[in-house]
């Protein structure tokens, strides 16, 4: 970058003044746009920061460019693609850590260390020179953006609760999530686990959860609308007396975000296309009981797809 430009109070570093806003006017004014058209992303932007926007630029017209921006994100270039392959290759390794640690009958929280400490292992010996930082606000970020849980039983429907010191029981199914990031790109490895011999309904439930992704599988590829997508796996939880239980989508992107757009749900109107990154998630929740997933981040080819995230897709028994 050849024009850095420091804003606050830095030793006897010259700044443009003491805060940024003060610092982007005299940016916009210089770059001769202060009076013009500014776009703003609305899905991010504080009700807040847009007033202060509006009264330093009284005489500008401000137009919510999010939808514009969110598109031109959807497809990936080269880089943005190796930076998720290697974001995947760290959610590999990864679950591959955890799936070690629940089979050793330890707890969602040693779990979710486990696969933590081994993600940050890799980081340090195999990739020394990414950057696995996640968003923040202007005043800090986390540092850390490999994450992972681990909830069993019930917990599975809660989704995103903290990993509690709490033991898988036999019979019970246990999901793990990861996510990861490299160089700001995303990726997702989540997996369904079958501790010990499971009922005949839970059974029958991971099977019918493996068949659809089977089937759906198919159509990732490009051309196919994500409405379509998602009707087709509804199709198959019909068909399979799962009515009640047919999720409001089967994946969404990634990028930027572990979760963005576009959301494969009966409502996209995005079609498909070479180099979009999506999870391939389709999922159930069962209110007597949990739930079960397996999630990969998958790259849109142009002739069909490519997983990037490999650990094994089938039934995982521990």
């Amino acid at each position: 970058m050849r024009d850095i430009r420091l804003y606050g109070a830095w030793s006897t570093k010259k700044t443009m003044g003491p805060n940024w806003l003060q610092a982007l006017g005299e940016i916009l004014r210089e770059r001769g746009v202060a009076d013009g058209v500014l776009g703003y992303e609305g899905n991010w932007l504080p009700v807040q920061r847009l007033a202060q926007f509006r009264e330093t630029f009284p005489s500008a017209r401000f137009e919510d460019a999010g939808d514009l921006i969110e598109h031109a994100r959807l497809v990936k270039d080269d880089y943005e693609i190796e930076c998720a392959r290697t974001a995947a290759r760290l959610a590999d390794a990864g679950m591959d850590a955890a799936l070690d640690a629940i089979a050793s009958g330890a707890s969602e929280r040693e779990v979710a260390i486990r696969a933590q400490e081994r993600m940050n292992r890799m980081w340090l010996t195999d990739f020394p020179d990414i950057e696995v930082a996640d968003f923040g606000s202007l005043e800090g970020g986390a540092q850390n953006g490999l994450w992972c849980w681990c909830l069993t039983g019930e917990r599975v429907l809660i989704n995103t609760d903290n990993p509690s010191v709490r033991k898988p029981a036999p019979g019970e199914i246990a999901v793990i999530f990861i996510w990861t990031n490299c160089n700001g790109v995303h990726a997702e490895n989540e997996r369904a686990v079958a501790i010990g011999t499971l009922s005949d309904e839970r059974k029958a439930a991971y099977d019918a959860v493996l068949g659809i992704r089977e089937r759906v599988q198919q159509s990732l590829r490009p051309g196919v609308a994500c409405a379509e997508l998602y009707e087709t796996a509804k199709r198959e939880y019909v068909e399979r007396g799962l009515s009640r239980y047919v999720p409001g989508r089967i994946g969404h992107g990634l990028g930027l975000g572990a979760h963005e757009h576009p959301s494969l749900d009966s409502r996209s109107d995005i079609v498909l296309a070479p180099g979009m990154l999506v999870t391939f998630e389709p999922n159930l929740r069962i209110p007597e009981w949990g739930g079960l997933q397996h999630s990969d981040s998958v790259l849109i080819t142009p002739d069909g797809h490519e997983f990037l995230t490999t650990t094994r897709r089938g039934y995982i028994q521990v």
